[in-house]
């Protein structure tokens, strides 16, 4: 029995896997679809709603789903999941001018969509079939699948669009989910709630929260940044997305059947650790993209050089993601979270004061860039396995399904209004910071002045980003730093034990 547990976790780890290796695939191929786009690559501002794009979809759909797994089982949402992936997939490989932005982000938000789901159901998957114990060891294993995912994502997207074309990955995905969906279908347990343990959906709340977030990213996209900090329909859609969430939050409250059922929960310390979960997500992102836009426009490196940059941060990301199940496991939730997050901010400090000259920066024989990445890389990476489990252990079981979809939601809603606002605001900075500076032109000047006068802009545009690319992850700094404050309120090693849950047995051998 131990075996098929294992190997169910074990094809749930590898279904995580399949969907975190497009999440962050197109942080390194921004550049190269907006030439393929046939957009001027000086206007980052707009392929942005493909990023944006995936993590709405990330998060709209995310509750939806893992509450439909605590009614109906894990197995029929993950292999639902992924044949909507693939749609998604081939909408976003068919993306083509004039209209290529739109399609790629309607094809990414389908993805986000059903991929999203992956993750939550994969670890209430966890929490069925391993008692409390061993619990964060499994969450931190899937976190990990996640983590490797994020890691291998970037350098995959950027290999496969430098070698053959970025299309490509995107199509790959229709075989892949064959494949998977035949081992989902054999191997992960389809054991139901009975009838009168399964909970209600709450639809309305699914749709309030979904409308609330995405008029809050449409309110922060500006596709002028040089000429306002907002768009003109900014304000009043910000202020109607904040109204959709206050009518969302009073819905929760007043509605029989809610999005999460916080009866029998300690609040406190669940909501503090959520809070982690937003905070950490939205320093991931930040990092996701801005350490290749470092690489890109200030080293002067292609989307693979970038990506080889970015994977010092990844790779102990995913040391840390495994390291963090071990430590929780012995010592509870509240301290790996906290000192991860602390952690992080120091190394976001830390990233914040690279020097001009930053690839000859080094600690003694030791290269400073890498060094400062794999810092704070381990700092993100140890909060993973703890704020998963920690929520399990405030939660019943009947909701471990919608408890891990919200701590996956709380992130990625880190990382959708973090991208959205950050990219706002710093591409508005750019813009504020190089206002004065005027191109120089040829014409009444020789030609060894024209080069000096060029020179001299074109180190003014790179002080300006560099400036840009400091105050970003100073703000990344401040946001973890947080995190580990409001860390201390999460649950410690005696957290409230969840009610009785069916027998790991019972979910395998069911109908």
């Amino acid at each position: 029995m131990m075996e098929r547990r294992r190997l169910a976790i074990g094809v749930g780890g590898a279904v995580v896997l399949v969907a975190a290796l497009d999440a962050y695939v197109v942080t390194t191929i921004l550049v190269t679809v907006l030439r393929d786009l046939k957009l001027p690559v000086d206007h980052l501002e707009r392929i942005t709603p493909v990023v944006t794009g995936f993590l709405l979809g990330y998060v709209a759909a995310m509750p939806l789903l893992g509450r439909l797994s605590d009614r109906l089982g894990r197995r029929g949402v993950i292999e639902a999941c992924l044949v909507v992936f693939a749609a998604g997939s081939v909408v976003t490989a068919l993306a083509a001018a004039p209209h290529g932005v739109l399609v790629m982000t309607i094809g990414r938000a389908v993805q986000g969509m059903a991929g999203g789901a992956l993750l939550p159901v994969t670890m209430a998957l966890a929490g069925d079939l391993w008692e409390e114990k061993r619990r964060p060891v499994v969450l931190g294993a899937i976190g990990s699948a996640q983590e490797l995912g994020s890691a291998l994502g970037p350098l995959y997207g950027a290999a496969l669009a430098s070698a053959a074309s970025w299309r490509l990955i995107f199509w790959i995905n229709v075989p892949v989910v064959v494949l998977a969906l035949v081992a989902v279908h054999f191997t992960v347990p389809n054991g139901r709630p009975a009838p009168a343990d399964r909970p209600g959906i709450d639809v309305v709340g699914g749709v309030l929260l979904a409308a609330g977030l995405g008029l809050l990213v449409v309110g922060v996209y500006n596709p002028a940044p040089d000429e306002s900090a907002l768009p003109s329909w900014g304000v009043p859609t910000l202020v109607a997305g904040a109204v959709v969430l206050a009518l969302f939050v009073l819905w929760e409250i007043r509605a029989r059947t809610r999005l999460l059922d916080l009866t029998g929960t300690r609040r406190g310390p669940l909501f503090a650790t959520l809070g982690v979960s937003f905070l950490s997500g939205a320093a991931l992102i930040v990092t996701l993209v801005d350490v290749q836009l470092v690489a890109q426009t200030l080293l002067d490196e292609d989307a693979l050089g970038g990506a080889l940059r970015l994977a010092w941060f990844l790779g102990a990301l995913l040391v840390a993601a495994v390291l963090g199940g071990l430590v929780t496991a012995r010592i509870g939730e509240r301290t790996p979270l906290v000192v991860g997050m602390a952690v992080a901010a120091g190394g976001y400090a830390l990233i914040a004061n690279w020097p001009a000259d930053m690839t000859a920066a080094s600690y003694g024989p030791l290269p400073r860039m890498a060094v400062d990445l794999v810092v704070t890389g381990l700092g993100l990476g140890l909060v993973i396995a703890p704020v998963s489990s920690a929520v399990l252990r405030t939660v019943p079981a009947a909701q471990f399904g919608i408890a891990s979809a919200a701590v996956v939601v709380a992130r990625m809603m880190g990382m959708l209004l973090g991208i959205s606002a950050l990219t706002a605001w710093g591409l508005r900075r750019f813009h504020t910071l190089t206002a004065h500076l005027q191109p120089p032109l040829p014409l009444f000047m020789s030609k060894s002045e024209y080069n000096a006068a060029l020179a001299v802009y074109t180190q003014k545009l790179q002080d300006a980003l560099r400036t840009e690319y400091q105050e970003i992850f100073w703000i990344s700094a401040a946001l973890c730093a947080l995190g580990a404050v409001v860390a201390l309120a999460a649950p410690g090693r005696r957290a409230e034990v969840p009610a009785p849950r069916p027998s790991a047995d019972q979910l395998l051998t069911g109908p």
